[in-house]
């Protein structure tokens, strides 16, 4: 389902849990970075991402600012209400107030939310953090059964436009061999690696046995997505989720 410069998870979920995805469309900023950019690290002016930042909050009519997170591709989780970690790559929240966030243009953003609405969150699953266990360690810090979890996968680098080196199909295959499944053979000695997939394996692995969405892809769709595979300066979506 898509909003006006947003797309809105299709997941079963309760009404009060709320989450989206941004596009590049609605924002400021100009250059590589127009024009809807929610990033302060990428070199935007400032006054730009706060303006296009003011902007969300707005539209979305959210409940406070989102948890923005210094992302280093690893897999600590912040757990909201409370103090940001130095560095993480997922957030949870439990009651009305905090709002997750995590920026993307190619990684992965994967939503879990309770069947019962009581708990939601949203981890940056690049290849790294998906072979460091983003995705478990967002799952436990949950701190529900598995099985009580919905996911959505959101827009991000599709099979067809990530190729990869050896290195990565091992860090993968080392822990699982079943992964082996989820590359197919790119130019000489690369790999295409479907991410969605590897994700998806991770999270049923976890027990969360309801997953959807996945099969959007930011470098194909210049128009709608950042993305850093395909223009290297580029912008940042924001990849939200939070209990209304």
């Amino acid at each position: 389902m898509t909003g006006a410069g947003f797309l809105v998870p299709d997941w079963p979920v309760p009404a009060g849990v709320r989450a989206t995805v941004t596009t590049r469309a609605g924002g400021v900023s100009a250059g590589p970075w127009a024009s809807f950019n929610l990033a302060a690290h990428v070199g935007d002016d400032p006054a730009a991402v706060a303006e296009n930042r003011r902007r969300l909050r707005a539209a979305l009519d959210l409940p406070s600012e989102p948890a923005w997170l210094a992302q280093v591709h690893g897999r600590e989780v912040a757990r909201l209400p409370g103090p940001l970690p130095r560095a993480a790559d997922a957030a949870v929240a439990f009651g009305h107030g905090p709002v997750c966030a995590v920026l993307v243009a190619d990684c992965l953003p994967v939503f879990l939310a309770s069947r019962d609405g009581d708990r939601v969150g949203v981890a940056h699953a690049g290849w790294r953090g998906l072979a460091a266990g983003v995705i478990e360690a967002t799952v436990v810090a949950l701190g529900c059964d598995p099985a009580r979890l919905v996911a959505w996968l959101g827009p991000a680098i599709g099979p067809q436009a990530f190729e990869v080196g050896e290195d990565v199909r091992a860090a993968f295959t080392a822990r699982d061999p079943a992964a082996a499944s989820r590359f197919r053979p790119g130019r000489a000695g690369r790999w295409l690696a479907d991410l969605p997939a590897l994700a998806r394996q991770r999270l049923m692995e976890c027990g969360v046995g309801s997953v959807h969405g996945g099969g959007t892809c930011t470098v194909s769709d210049p128009a709608r997505f950042y993305s850093y595979r395909r223009d290297g300066d580029t912008g940042r979506m924001a990849a939200l989720a939070w209990l209304a």
